[in-house]
């Protein structure tokens, strides 16, 4: 199994002023590094075997391994010892986060809030909050503490605040009026257990009206309909038939008449759930979206709710009623490239192709999905501006000798991603914008591609294409491509989408490697096309092997979905049920109009952001670009549409 874990020379040579180890040291001591923290979490750490990487940036973490390994029996001054020689690091800090939870289960006091630093976390904040209380500083402040964690959220919070509530029940400091309003933030939550936990201590009327209440928002039922007409009974039936409409909105739209006379609902509430009415029919396209959509006040209505009105209107064909959708859009959000796209076509589809004519010509300015195809549809270059910053060299030596992301870097090379995302946060945590931008560009050399995703900001950055979207194995993309008969800017555009180029990317769901295939897809696929060698799921950490059955795949795909690509890509991402699905309800569309009718929202920008993404690598493999709409028909011929940088 290849692993793609060598570094970059530009990365590589600046490792040597940070550390004091060579790079050539470092690419030999990296396989025992990762072997040492591997043994270390097992509990097979060797202090003495492990000599010989002690100069080595990531020794810190592989302490840390061997001390989270035993963290229960790690004495106070072993823990202040490594919290001294560690201090200002990310490591420190991971390592405070899982020995303060382990002073509190052996309830040593003093020494958590010896070493207690202010923390997010509410099973933090709740261990200290007991540590005030066993060591007599349960005092006024601690009170005020308590009560504000009790009241700051409407959801669950760890067992460790139990005894800490339960101190607060006992010194008067839970009143009735507090115990309501974490059962008003628990139903706004849409939480009922909470609900019920927080009314515990009620006086024995309230109690069992804030039961009704965690009732009725578990499973909206008839005896509401007696509830006293309190503007609590009111919030509490919004919360509850809110809920109920995510998955019954039939059953929500018939009781809500009854509950809104009972209770006096008002206008704004009753809005408020007739919103959740029509959302939840309208993501499905059910027969009543537009008359649900219609029963929504125009004030009740959100980015969200606009959007689905006009892919409603979209979907039934009924142009007029998109057109007026989007035309009622927020005057931002219709200035959207994708919203000023479909004005347009809409525009035509109604018969006003000239007033079509200046939105096509505004969003052709544009390098995303929509304006690529408005530049097709007037037959000019795509706009593109890259921009080159004019770094110093000296500017990003200075950067890339940062401790931090050497750490960083070394880290993400051994598979340790959640590790190197916390030295990447400290580091850039003393950065400043051309300092974040350059660390982005020293990452890409060291093969960490998805920080220009995660690290630049703002228009001016989003030019840095070579950042945002890295090209390598173009040999191998350029071979699968032409042995599946595939265009290979497309290939490229679905590793970037799929893994930003990392071919040891792995998914929740198992899918692994650059083009993120699942491991019996892969072999179904390895089987088929008779690849030798392969050698099962590890395989597909191989970049050959991945890209291979990745494309082989990809034209399987495109075979059975009639030569389109962009069913292919929905496909690719959502599965066949839905994707058939799609295409029985709209058969014939249009593709811009069937890709923005589909149903899932990641689907729908994922099919676009593929087909943008391949634009793009068209530009970076041939410096011209098949078509947009050639490519989404599955017309791939030579590149043949050019790039400029529109005057401003």
């Amino acid at each position: 199994m290849k692993r793609n874990t060598c570094l970059l020379p530009f990365a590589a040579s600046l490792l040597l002023a940070c550390t004091g180890t060579g790079a050539q040291t470092l690419d030999a001591q990296r396989p025992a590094m990762r072997m040492a923290i591997d043994n270390a979490e097992r509990g097979q750490f060797d202090a003495a075997a492990s000599a010989s990487l002690r100069s080595h940036p990531l020794y810190g973490w592989l302490e840390y391994s061997a001390l989270r390994r035993g963290i229960d029996t790690v004495d106070t001054p072993q823990a202040l010892d490594f919290l001294k020689r560690y201090q200002g690091q990310a490591v420190a800090d991971a390592f405070r986060a899982v020995w303060l939870p382990a002073l509190a289960r052996r309830q040593d006091w003093p020494a958590l809030l010896a070493n207690w630093q202010p923390s997010n976390d509410p099973g933090l904040q709740c261990a200290e909050l007991n540590a005030r209380l066993a060591t007599g500083k349960a005092d006024a402040k601690w009170t005020g503490d308590a009560q504000a964690l009790w009241r700051g959220s409407g959801k669950s919070l760890p067992d460790a605040c139990d005894p800490v509530f339960a101190a607060l029940a006992d010194r008067g400091g839970l009143t009735p009026a507090l115990r309501w309003e974490r059962i008003d933030a628990a139903a706004d939550a849409q939480q009922p257990g909470v609900m019920r936990s927080a009314a515990r201590g009620l006086p024995a009327a309230e109690l069992a009206q804030a039961n009704a209440y965690a009732a009725f928002v578990d499973k909206p039922d008839a005896r509401a309909l007696d509830w006293p007409k309190t503007e609590r009974s009111r919030r509490i039936a919004t919360d509850g038939l809110e809920k109920l409409a995510r998955t019954d909105p039939d059953a929500t739209e018939r009781q809500l008449p009854q509950y809104a006379q009972a209770l006096g609902l008002s206008d704004a509430q009753q809005a408020q759930v007739r919103y959740q009415i029509a959302l939840w029919t309208v993501a499905s396209y059910l027969p009543d979206s537009a008359r649900r959509l219609a029963a929504v006040p125009a004030s009740a209505y959100d980015e969200r709710l606009h959007e689905w009105r006009a892919r409603e209107a979209m979907a039934r064909g009924d142009w007029p009623s998109a057109l007026a959708a989007i035309r009622a859009m927020p005057a931002a959000q219709r200035g959207d490239s994708r919203w000023r796209w479909f004005e347009a076509r809409l525009l035509e589809k109604t018969g006003k192709a000239a007033e079509a004519m200046p939105l096509y010509r505004a969003v052709a300015g544009e390098p995303t999905f929509h304006g690529f195809l408005a530049a097709d549809k007037l037959q000019q270059p795509y706009a593109l501006c890259p921009w080159d910053p004019g770094d110093s060299a000296q500017a990003r030596a200075a950067v890339a000798r940062d401790p931090a992301l050497v750490r960083a870097l070394e880290l993400f090379r051994i598979d340790r991603a959640a590790w190197a995302a916390r030295e990447w946060a400290d580091a850039l945590s003393r950065f400043d914008d051309t300092q974040r931008r350059l660390a982005v560009e020293v990452a890409g050399e060291g093969g960490w591609f998805d920080r220009a995703v995660f690290g630049l900001k703002g228009a001016q950055e989003m030019r840095l294409y070579a950042l945002r979207f890295p090209l390598y194995h173009d040999d191998t993309i350029r071979r699968e491509a032409a042995r599946n008969a595939l265009d290979p800017a497309w290939i490229a555009a679905e590793i970037r989408a799929e893994s930003t180029f990392n071919p040891n990317a792995r998914s929740p769901a198992n899918a692994m490697g650059l083009m993120q295939v699942l491991p019996a897809t892969g072999a179904g696929v390895a089987k088929r096309i008779g690849l030798s060698g392969y050698g099962g799921a590890a395989s597909l950490y191989d970049p050959d092997t991945n890209i291979a059955i990745g494309s082989a795949y990809l034209r399987q795909l495109l075979d059975k979905y009639n030569g389109l690509p962009y069913v292919t890509i929905a496909a690719y991402n959502a599965g066949p049920t839905p994707t058939a699905r799609w295409q029985s309800q709209r058969p014939g569309f249009d593709p811009d109009f069937w890709i923005e009718t589909i149903s899932y929202k990641e689907t729908r920008e994922y099919v676009a952001r593929v087909l943008a993404f391949s634009v793009i690598y068209d530009w970076r493999l041939n410096g011209k670009a098949v078509p947009l709409g050639d490519r989404i028909a599955g017309r791939v011929g030579p590149p043949s549409r050019g790039f400029a940088c529109p005057a401003p």
